[in-house]
């Protein structure tokens, strides 16, 4: 009998749960794959590396910029400038700044850098990679893998020598250029504290002394031209590094210009630019080139306080040419010629200072360069023949001028070459910064009341309107930032602009208690300010779209309401980033807004009363600006509604203010709040005809429909009434298309009423 064949059993695989060292074939290449991917990633890192070049430029600048420094420094300056000083400190301020951000840059791609070498050193290690070299039959069978892995292990290894040695040189360089850059800034700030203390001393010997034997001049073509090319040096790198503070003053002087060419275009479409003749521009023009440039230079100060002095220089007599030009015309020629040689006066101070000149030579050259200043300014505030250019405040910056001359002839003979110095330079540039900002203050002005004209022009308002106020509101907000640029100038010059500086700040910055409420000055005048400003603009706003206050815009009610939500709108965020600028806390708001309850509670109930009234009428609008309503017994056209009150103008012209919680008190009869239609009536009383057909109701219904201001769409009524025997009331009733014309609509159809009455021989009494 055949053996039946059983099914082989299968067999227990052991070896899952054995420990077994031995690598397979695929163990050796995914090793291979995962150092080959490592490697691979290192050119991706590098790659991220890119700004390495750029940095390794800019430390070389940064060395060539620190050698001039340190060699101007330590050359002994026998003529110490004070503003080249100040723009030394800023320079340095700003390398350190740099050199900060380079460090922090290399640092990120050290650590980088870091990463990939510990990858490498971790790839060192791996045991199944170490046993693939060690055996030769494994590193015959996987020759081709291994010669790819070796071709990118050179590119890695070389890209990260190459990038290692590169960063770490460059992170010596910067912390070689910080080294130096701290010493630089001890010894600017030493130099700049020591100014004071040795200008009041005597620094060299009195102006009538000979000269000690053996002393030469050391003066030659040479140190003039290596002055100057220094100085230009110095001053590229700082453009170079502060560009930003010139990007804005440049957009801000874009931004007028095209202000004002947009504002003329729009008044030559229409035809209009004869309105302008009242006000009598002297600065801008349809093309505003030259305002443009004063109103950027004149503005450059509060960009850049401490700019190198060659670049002040060449603002400055910029500033004077472009002023020559607009002087051309306006002034009387001896006005003109004393500008021209104040101008040279001018030039005398750059000049004395970049020809490096001998201390003895500079000296006498300042003697007389601030005498003939004393003898010219003398001239300019007596002179008969200069009196067209000397208003109030002209004089009294030529007697600043002449003061600080004076002062500066005394130092000199005195030997206090220093104090000198800066008593000349300020009188110069505060005379000329007077000048130069009286012409940014009226053309500001003038900007601003093109704009006004031509925003009235575009809304069809009349051209004629009372710019005198606001031409006296914008000169006066215009003149305390002009007063703020000089200021700066003034204090900048007489090298207390920093002093000052820290002092205040300082001051609003030290952190003071009231209890447990902790402040700062800063964030109280910070707070003062934000809603000084907010204040400020929902004032003036309505100027800037035409809106001057007069009755033109009673009847663009619609912009006066937008315009009364924009102010609303200004004040809430003004007080939000106020108090977000000034530091405070939520809870320390809390507090604020718990001591305003008690105080509405004790006081303030009707201010906070109009202050909703007020808030109620612009989102319920119960009444508009332009309705013609009545208010208890007052009645007008609305004029405004303000956040406390509103404003009626009557029909006598008188304007009745009334609080906002009052208007809403009353019972309000609006008389336009859906039309402007009103019904009038008129009465004529007449001598019994003997024909009641010569009345003729029908003809006085035509002459009513034919006077443009009533109503078509609701016919006219004519009431005849019998009084006595011998006398009758003729009574006719119509609508008016616009109520703020009924008193003149109804005299006109009176008029014409009696006209026809007589005509046909109808006596009225």
């Amino acid at each position: 009998m055949f053996e039946r064949e059983k099914p082989e059993r299968r067999k227990f695989d052991s070896t899952l749960f054995t420990n077994s060292t031995v690598a397979t074939r695929d163990d050796y290449m995914a090793s291979m794959e995962r150092v080959y991917d490592m490697l691979s990633q290192v050119p991706a890192v590098t790659a991220t590396f890119d700004q390495l070049d750029e940095i390794d430029t800019n430390l070389a600048d940064e060395d060539s910029a620190l050698a001039i420094l340190s060699e101007r420094l330590s050359a002994g300056d026998r003529s110490l400038n004070i503003r080249n000083l100040q723009m030394f400190n800023t320079l340095l301020d700003e390398l350190d700044r740099n050199t900060d951000g380079y460090s922090k840059l290399l640092n990120e791609y050290d650590k980088k850098m870091d990463a990939v070498k510990k990858d490498v050193e971790q790839m060192k290690k791996d045991t199944l990679l170490l046993h693939i070299f060690r055996d030769s039959a494994l590193k015959a069978s996987f020759q081709v893998q291994l010669q790819q892995l070796k071709t990118k292990w050179r590119q890695a290894d070389s890209l990260i020598r190459l990038y290692s040695d590169q960063i770490n040189d460059l992170k010596a360089q910067a912390t070689a250029n910080s080294i130096t850059i701290e010493d630089l800034i001890s010894r600017v700030d030493q130099d700049l504290k020591d100014i004071g203390t040795r200008a009041f001393g005597k620094e060299r010997r009195y102006l009538w002394e000979p000269r000690a034997p053996g002393i030469r001049n050391n003066f030659s073509g040479d140190n003039f031209k290596r002055s100057l090319a220094e100085e230009q040096q110095l001053a590229r790198y700082y453009f170079a590094n502060t560009r930003t503070k010139r990007f804005w003053l440049l957009t801000t002087g874009i931004v007028f210009f095209f202000w004002i060419v947009f504002n003329f275009r729009a008044l030559r479409r229409r035809n209009s630019l004869a309105a302008l003749n009242e006000f009598k521009f002297r600065y801008i023009t349809t093309w505003p080139w030259i305002a443009t440039l004063v109103f950027i230079l004149s503005l450059a100060p509060l960009f850049d306080a401490h700019a190198p002095a060659i670049y002040i220089e060449s603002t400055q007599f910029l500033l004077m040419a472009l002023l020559t030009i607009i002087f051309w015309k306006r002034f009387s020629r001896p006005t003109f010629y004393g500008w021209c040689i104040f101008i040279l006066l001018f030039l005398l101070v750059p000049v004395t200072r970049v020809l490096g000149l001998p201390i003895s030579m500079q000296r006498w050259a300042n003697f007389f360069q601030n005498g003939f200043s004393v003898a010219f300014g003398l001239v300019y505030l007596f002179s008969r023949k200069m009196e067209d250019s000397r208003p109030r405040l002209m004089k009294a910056a030529a007697w600043l001028y002449v003061f600080l001359n004076l002062l500066a002839m005394v130092c000199n003979l005195m030997g206090r070459v220093t104090l000198s110095q800066i008593f000349g330079a300020t009188a110069v540039y505060s005379f000329a910064q007077t000048v130069s900002l009286g012409v940014f203050v009226r053309s500001v002005v003038e900007a601003f009341l093109l704009q006004i004209q031509t925003s009235r022009v575009r809304k069809k308002y009349p051209e004629h309107f009372d710019y005198k106020k606001i031409e006296r509101s914008v000169g006066r907000f215009t003149g305390a930032v002009a007063i703020l640029l000089w200021l700066i100038v003034f204090t900048s010059n007489l090298n207390i602009f920093d002093a000052i500086n820290d002092a205040l700040t300082e001051f609003f910055n030290t952190p003071r208690q009231v209890g447990s409420l902790p402040f700062t000055a800063g964030g109280i005048l910070l707070f003062a300010g934000i809603i000084w400003v907010a204040n400020f603009l929902q004032k003036y706003i309505a100027y800037f779209f035409g809106d001057t206050g007069d009755d033109a815009a009673l009847d663009d009610s619609g912009q006066r309401s937008r315009l009364l939500v924009t102010r609303l709108i200004l004040l809430t965020v003004g007080f939000l980033v106020a108090v977000a600028a000034s530091g405070l806390s939520i809870d320390r708001i809390t507090v604020i807004i718990g001591a305003l309850g008690v105080g509405i509670g004790l006081g303030l109930q009707s201010i906070v009363n109009n202050f909703v009234s007020g808030i109620i009428l612009i989102f319920d609008r119960p009444l508009r600006i332009g309705d013609t309503v009545e208010v208890g017994d007052k009645k007008g056209r609305v004029k405004e509604i303000g956040i406390r009150s509103s404003t009626l103008l009557t029909e006598d012209g008188a304007e009745v203010i009334i609080p906002n919680g009052d208007v809403l008190s009353r019972n309000i009869v609006n008389w336009t709040l859906s039309n402007n239609h009103v019904r009038m009536s008129l009465s004529f009383t007449i001598d019994k005809p003997e024909h009641m057909e010569s009345i003729q109701p029908e003809a006085i219904k035509e002459i009513v429909r034919s006077h443009p201001n009533v109503f078509a769409a609701r016919p006219p009524e004519v009431l005849v009434n019998i009084l006595t025997s011998k006398s009758m009331e003729v009574k006719v009733l119509f609508w008016g298309n616009d109520i703020s014309k009924n008193t003149l609509t109804s005299a006109e159809v009176r008029a014409a009423i009696y006209r026809y009455l007589d005509q046909q021989g109808i006596n009225v009494v």
